[in-house]
């Protein structure tokens, strides 16, 4: 269970991280609550998590996952470089992550 309000919020994450990247770009209400939907959402599940999970490693998983997704996004839809450099940042956070959760 620890796990999957991990991954829910990482992808909640990901929601405000597209909303603070929207907003910056036109300040709007949906753009707003975007942002705030999507971090204050994050926090919750990321908060319940350390219920079933050591807070060290539920935290470290989340801020691996969610930047890792928000750089991909950004990549992808908004224009950010996609240097081999940045990819095998994001390859070497995967396996950062996926390490920290095999040991746990």
């Amino acid at each position: 269970m620890g796990w999957l309000l991990v991954m829910g919020s990482a992808l909640l994450e990901t929601v405000g991280v597209i909303g603070l990247k929207k907003y910056s770009m036109e300040k709007k209400l949906q753009n707003l609550l975007l942002l705030f939907g999507g971090f204050g959402g994050a926090f919750v599940l990321l908060y319940a998590s350390f219920n079933y999970l050591q807070v060290s490693i539920a935290y470290a998983v989340w801020i691996g996952i969610g930047t890792a997704i928000a750089v991909v996004i950004n990549m992808l839809f908004f224009g950010e470089s996609k240097s081999i450099g940045r990819i095998i940042a994001v390859i070497v956070i995967i396996i950062g992550v996926s390490g920290l959760k095999a040991v746990s």
